[in-house]
């Protein structure tokens, strides 16, 4: 009877998304920035390992900017403290602003773009590569 309960608990905690693992550490996650200046992302594809937690620290040169990645934000597991900063899958960002976003990102290939007017058709794309 004790190896069914512990069967049943072992399956309910492995069942449960989150229960089974602790939260990230994030003192100890590194720190990968990219730069949003005139028509670029710097760098223009943004490497990061899957399912370690990582600070994304976004720094926007002038101008205001965002950075959109709609399909990564919603693969991504982001701090809940940090979720406001992260709006329909974008970041809205002013002139001289920097933003950190603690999350857990997932496997993929993520489209980036800007969104504000022509700066996408201007140049300003790039991915997010997780693996």
């Amino acid at each position: 009877m004790a190896i069914r309960t512990f069967l049943a608990i072992a399956a309910l905690i492995a069942a449960v998304p989150g229960l089974a693992q602790a939260p990230p550490d994030w003192t100890n996650a590194p720190s990968v920035g990219v730069t949003l200046r005139s028509f670029a992302f710097d760098p223009k594809t943004v490497v990061l390992r899957a399912g370690v937690p990582v600070k994304l620290v976004l720094s926007d040169v002038k101008g205001g900017h965002s950075f959109s990645a709609p399909a990564f934000f919603a693969a991504a597991s982001i701090a809940p403290e940090d979720r406001d900063k992260v709006a329909n899958g974008k970041v809205e960002m002013a002139g001289g602003e920097t933003v950190t976003i603690r999350l857990v990102p997932a496997a993929g290939t993520y489209k980036l773009t800007c969104t504000h007017f022509m700066h996408g058709a201007l140049g300003m794309k790039g991915t997010i590569l997780v693996s």
